[in-house]
């Protein structure tokens, strides 16, 4: 298990877009991070009113955005447009190529999302986009909710990786535990609150790394959200 502290995460600061890098991205660089598996991106940023991402490309990526407050409005040159708000879970499938551009819809208050990229297990598929809404992410649960997974089982929805993607709210002093698995690897991902893993305590903007076989065991919560990315093994 090894544990990325929230602080030593890459820091941007562009006046309206503030961003902490969990890996390697844009200018920011440091060997040792990556990525973990397929997963190659976690960006925790936060847009200000009026600010976003104007139109840019991208291809043969699954780019997943989780909003955290606030509003994120997204356009694509698919002819998709929507707005994304907490409890929705939203995904582009980038495949052979699309052009998109996000940006806070709000005039008033900013948007704090997670940006997630994960390398697809097929290369230049048809480009697509899939978004959702679940109920679930936005009130504390026992366990969290399978969002992601390579068919779409259950409710989740389908993505090009053999990943298992499980968001939301745990409640306070509870446990959770995933198994491992000798062919996987595992990523967690703390929204907000604290709990602690293995001893350790982790918070809010902290990513623990997972390696083959090993077990998650959280406890001691304390209104904590997470996600949770199962991984296959390299």
């Amino acid at each position: 298990m090894n544990i990325r502290k929230a602080a030593e995460r890459g820091q941007v600061n562009l006046g309206w877009l503030q961003s902490q890098h969990s890996f390697s991205f844009g200018h920011y660089y440091d060997e040792r991070y990556m990525g973990h598996g397929p997963l190659r991106v976690i960006n925790q940023d936060v847009v200000q009113p009026g600010g976003g991402f104007s139109e840019h490309g991208h291809a043969n990526m699954e780019i997943i955005s989780y909003v955290l407050s606030g509003e994120l409005a997204h356009k694509d040159s698919e002819g998709n447009e929507s707005v994304i708000r907490p409890g929705d879970v939203q995904k582009m499938t980038a495949g052979t190529g699309i052009r998109h551009s996000e940006f806070n819809h709000s005039n008033q208050a900013p948007v704090q999302f997670l940006q997630i990229w994960v390398v697809p297990n097929q290369a230049n598929v048809t480009p697509g986009y899939v978004q959702k809404h679940f109920a679930g992410l936005l009130e504390p649960a026992a366990a969290p909710a399978l969002i992601f997974s390579l068919h779409g089982e259950g409710d989740s929805l389908p993505i090009y990786q053999d990943v298992s993607v499980l968001a939301g709210k745990l409640i306070d002093d509870s446990n959770w535990q995933y198994a491992g698995n000798a062919n996987r690897i595992g990523w967690l991902q703390v929204v907000e609150g604290s709990a602690v893993i293995k001893g350790e305590t982790v918070s809010a903007g902290d990513g623990v790394a997972f390696a083959r076989g090993e077990n998650v065991e959280l406890s001691h919560t304390d209104e904590l959200h997470i996600l949770y990315f199962d991984l296959p093994a390299k």
